[in-house]
């Protein structure tokens, strides 16, 4: 007999723009990294995508998380060279950051257990699962990465 297979059914589900989610990349949990504060994830992420601090600076003084990820994503700025292959590096230190200066972040992560973690973004194959439920749903592994880590913990 076949077995029915649960993990998406239990599967945590969060967007990464939801801001009452402290799985969200745009949470108002302000972290301390590379000398800097950064507001969000987000703002740690879209600044590390491009050259010198001119365009970094203006992404690091929006307000929010949201206008920080437009500002990271206009079409006339070019991106570090490699940054498609240091993407997921730059997004796990800003989440790991996160969660080791917020216990409310560490113990929503623990709560997890070991359920799937999915990013539900239609649009986004590469940090969330898109429409059609295809995608890499990268930013859910980086959480569970970091929840590995810190259940393996001594």
């Amino acid at each position: 007999m076949l077995e029915h297979d649960t993990t998406i059914e239990e599967a945590i589900r969060f967007s990464r723009f939801d801001m009452e989610n402290v799985f969200s990349t745009v949470s108002p949990h302000a972290f301390e990294l590379e000398d800097y504060r950064w507001p969000t994830a987000e703002h740690y992420y879209q600044a590390h995508k491009y050259e010198g601090l001119n365009h970094a600076s203006k992404i690091l003084a929006a307000t929010s998380g949201r206008q920080a990820h437009e500002l990271g994503n206009v079409w006339l700025k070019r991106k570090v060279s490699g940054w498609k292959e240091r993407r997921r590096v730059w997004m796990t230190r800003a989440l790991y950051r996160k969660m080791k200066e917020y216990n409310e972040v560490q113990d929503a992560l623990l709560e997890t257990g070991n359920n799937l973690i999915i990013e539900t973004s239609l649009y986004d194959h590469y940090w969330g699962v898109g429409r059609d439920q295809r995608g890499e749903n990268m930013l859910g592994k980086v959480w569970m990465d970091i929840r590995s880590k810190l259940q393996n913990a001594p």
